[in-house]
């Protein structure tokens, strides 16, 4: 069984999360990708962990990956990643706008060489506008965006996401417009220029519901504030979330609970209202639910048919029977950092597998073999390596 995307090449020299994630779901479907990475460290996420020899973060994503060390401030280092790139289907890179076109490997140059490449450049900001030179990490977008001011609490002070949400939106965004652009290539013969910013990605992802208050004109002096309240309730004995958001919902949860009369209040009574009086509804639900413990609460609606789940701790997810069942959580042996854990790919495809093929690479681990494939012998290995080109 091969992965959909099966002799599909790509050449990736990003870093850090939104580019390697991106080309991991690629990976994780089969494609051929030769991570190229800097001497000394590598990629700066090796680092980020002091307790064994590979960062989380890196032996996830960047796993069914070759890893080839270059040093691209040296002219030959350049024109062996050119050499790479003359049968390749896709380079991805993520270096500031104008960093690659000074260093020789910019859209024009490598599409010169290769008119079928899709060249790939992940931005924080985009190619042009005032903050095009300015350094950028997930925090900088989430602000940037309205993402931290849409998680603002009750005082309305903006909070930033736990996770680093603008990164893996924007490697999702990025992996979908790649294949794509490959699709499209089969239909025009020829690659193209696809340019992503973080900071587009994350306005995109957010707008339906983030910013459905600034969609139709004309009423953006009377917006109403973000509710402060979230769906997390306290139980007796824990936490739960519970939702509902069509009339049958909302009849089966009020009844559930033992208030029907809620379902004559006029500011529940239809959908659009309950959007109106959330923090009525929201603080009326909290309270009511105090009073019984989680296992309780979650029979009693899921007999109304009422969307409900227990709030799991990232320890308990590992042991959810649903998790399980969808066999999502894999554990293996990475060759160098021991056991682990890590989630399958969350696309299935029928017919064609979609697996993990190799472990995350340590760095350079396969400089040897790419060279090889470039028709070098051993001996001119050894020689770029003396003299630092490649490690």
């Amino acid at each position: 069984m091969i992965g959909p995307l099966d002799g599909i090449r790509i050449i990736d020299v990003t870093q850090m999360v939104s580019g390697p994630m991106a080309t991991m779901i690629l990976a994780d479907q089969g494609a051929d990708v030769i991570k190229v990475e800097p001497p000394g460290m590598g990629d700066l996420t090796r680092a980020l962990s002091g307790k064994s020899a590979m960062s989380p973060v890196f032996a996830v994503i960047n796993r069914n990956k070759r890893s080839v060390v270059i040093n691209l401030k040296e002219q030959h280092g350049v024109e062996l990643l050119k050499n790479l790139v003359r049968d390749a289907d896709l380079f991805v890179q993520n270096f500031r706008p104008g960093a690659a076109e000074r260093m020789g490997i910019g859209y024009d140059v490598l599409s010169a060489l290769n008119p079928k490449l899709v060249y790939v450049s992940i931005s924080g900001f985009g190619e042009k506008g005032p903050y095009v030179h300015k350094r950028v990490y997930d925090p900088v977008v989430q602000a940037l965006s309205g993402l931290a001011s849409i998680q603002s609490d009750s005082t309305g002070r903006p909070r930033m996401f736990r996770l680093i949400v603008p990164d893996l939106i924007t490697a999702m965004t990025a992996a979908q417009a790649m294949t794509a652009a490959l699709l499209g290539r089969v239909r025009i013969g020829k690659g193209q220029h696809l340019k992503l910013a973080m900071l587009d990605a994350v306005i995109a992802f957010q707008w339906p519901e983030g910013m459905a208050a600034y969609t139709f004109k004309g009423n953006e002096d009377v917006v109403v504030r973000q509710t402060s309240r979230d769906l997390i309730y306290e139980t007796a004995d824990g936490y739960i979330t519970v939702g509902a958001v069509s009339d049958a919902e909302w009849q089966g949860l009020a009844r559930a609970i033992g208030h029907p009369e809620w379902l004559d209040d006029p500011r529940f009574s239809t959908p659009a209202a309950r959007v109106r009086h959330a923090e009525d509804r929201l603080s009326l639900t909290a309270e009511a639910l105090q009073h019984k413990t989680s296992a309780e609460w979650l029979r009693a609606f899921d007999a109304a048919q009422v969307p409900c789940s227990p709030v799991l701790s990232r320890k308990d997810l590992l042991s959810d029977p649903q998790i399980a069942a969808n066999g999502m959580i894999l554990e293996m042996e990475h060759p160098n950092g021991g056991p682990m854990r890590q989630p399958r790919p969350a696309a299935r495809f029928d017919g064609e597998a979609t697996q993990i093929r190799r472990a995350a690479p340590m760095l350079g681990e396969h400089t040897d073999e790419v060279m090889q494939s470039l028709g070098l012998e051993r001996a001119a290995i050894d020689e770029l390596r003396a003299s630092g080109i490649v490690a």
